[in-house]
């Protein structure tokens, strides 16, 4: 193939230049030349873009990088389409790096222009043109500043109101349980002080301690029984007490099925003191059981609080590196817990691979990739269905799966999901963004794949990252 002389003429011939003046496209000649480029590489995505190139014959193949594999985006030979630094113009206000991959199928010719060049000839040339486009581009670009920020203060806002609901009933609990304890604790020094002016012999008082230690230890071991289980045993106790002449048996029975203890237990009470100090030992032992039970309210509640405190801590990666080495297990736990208001009577489903390596990633960028999936997947099931959540291995690759079994994603949107602003959500429900958010930070900053499969029933976003994970210094393409 021979390389033909530039000229006016053949600059004319191609789409880009068709409307220049004879004097512009001659500087053009003067400023760029024609080269023929053989079958192979002609840049390299990341590269610093140092030239613009227009095709004139041949065939090219514009690709980008998603999970370290290198995915074409276009393949053509029309005459006229242009790559490279065409956005020089802009100088040093964004960095001025190849956005993707050029290469040839075979020896083509192309107009080269060096990107500075090419800057500086649209900025005098258009100069109206150019204060247009940078409008457009930094206004895009403030835009979604904007509305990511948006996106994440929503989702922090729904985050803190449903962690507040799930903190403030353990916390009630453990208040009314604590006030309750109190009332026992009172009852108890009344009742020692009926111990200490006689009312029990040395022999009961003796075996009332030792049946208050074992009392304390059922308890802690007390089952979980169903509802008839636990109305049949208190019918049982009930009678037992009416039996032997407890007064307000009915009301103590509950308290005792409680703890795990039955007539049988009782039996060895009546056994182990006098007939006339039956009521008081029974008495003074529901004070232990009830005090044993608050006790372990109390426990339950403050573990659930120090649980949320902890899950929250773990979302937001407070006191944490940004870039770590992460189980990816617990951000989804830490996730879920987060969102467990939202998720509601969801039923949940974790399918973990817990032999999966732990990966190298930005693990509070990746808890706002769960929390947006998981928000759109709970979304999509209007209250009711199935939530999974599964993890597995894919070569040298950790697959993380939210599907949920919704209505789907209709055929005629799913290719555009991932794209900025747009939403099926009704106005002012969503921003648009969560999904594009999402891609940046899954494909962009982890050189990892974002892929959707949808059927009525059957939505699977399949989140794949490198367990080598990108490179510290990658350049922050997700923010």
């Amino acid at each position: 193939m021979s390389v033909p002389e530039c000229s006016p003429e053949l600059l004319r011939t191609l789409f880009l230049f068709e409307e220049l003046t004879d004097d512009q496209l001659e500087t053009l000649c003067q400023s760029g030349h024609i080269t023929e480029i053989d079958r192979g590489q002609v840049y390299l995505e990341g590269d610093p873009a140092s030239c613009f190139y227009v095709l004139i014959e041949g065939e090219l193949i514009m690709s980008k990088l998603s999970g370290g594999e290198d995915i074409e985006m276009v393949r053509t030979s029309q005459r006229g389409v242009y790559s490279g630094g065409w956005t020089s113009y802009l100088g040093d206000r964004v960095p001025q790096i190849y956005s993707a991959s050029l290469r040839v199928t075979k020896p083509s010719t192309f107009f080269v222009l060096d990107a500075d060049k090419f800057g500086a000839v649209v900025r005098e040339w258009f100069p109206m043109a150019v204060h247009l486009l940078e409008g457009v581009f930094f206004g895009n670009q403030n835009t979604r500043q904007i509305m990511d920020q948006r996106e994440r203060l929503l989702a922090l806002g729904s985050l803190s109101a449903g962690l507040t609901h799930e903190l403030n009933n353990p916390a009630a609990a453990a208040v009314r349980a604590t006030a309750s304890l109190r009332e026992r604790v009172a009852g108890m020094r009344r009742k020692l002080g009926m111990i200490a002016s006689g009312f029990y012999d040395r022999d009961s008082l003796v075996t009332l301690m030792h049946m208050q230690e074992e009392v304390a230890e059922v308890v802690a071991k007390a089952p979980t029984l169903t509802p008839l289980e636990a109305s049949d045993r208190e019918d049982s106790l009930g009678e037992w007490f009416e039996d032997h002449s407890i007064r307000e048996g009915w009301d103590l029975a509950p308290t005792f099925v409680q703890a795990g203890l039955d007539t049988n237990w009782l039996e060895t009470v009546a056994a182990a003191v006098d007939e006339s100090v039956l009521e008081g030992a029974i008495r003074w032992l529901n004070y232990t059981i009830e005090s044993e039970l608050l006790m372990n309210e109390i426990a339950d509640s403050t573990t659930r609080i120090s649980t949320l405190v902890g899950a929250a801590k773990q979302y937001s990666q407070m006191d944490r590196a940004p870039f770590q080495t992460i189980d990816v297990h617990e951000l989804l736990d830490s996730t879920l817990i987060m969102l467990g208001q939202k998720i509601g009577d969801i039923a949940v489903v974790k399918e973990y691979d817990r032999a999966l390596p732990p990966i190298d990633a930005y693990a509070g960028e990746l808890n706002q990739v769960w929390t947006n999936l998981i928000d759109n997947a709970v979304a999509a099931m209007d209250g009711t269905g199935t939530l999974t959540v599964r993890t597995s291995r894919d070569g040298d690759r950790v697959c993380i799966e939210i599907c949920d079994t919704g209505s789907g994603i209709p055929d005629d949107v799913i290719d555009r999901i991932f794209q900025p602003f747009f939403t099926t959500k009704p106005v002012g429900e969503g921003t648009g963004l969560g999904l594009d958010i999402s891609w940046r930070i899954v494909v962009g900053k982890h050189h990892g794949e974002l892929r959707v499969t949808s059927e009525p029933g059957d939505t699977r976003f399949r989140v794949l990252l490198p367990i080598s994970g990108p490179e510290r210094n990658h350049v922050d393409d997700a923010e």
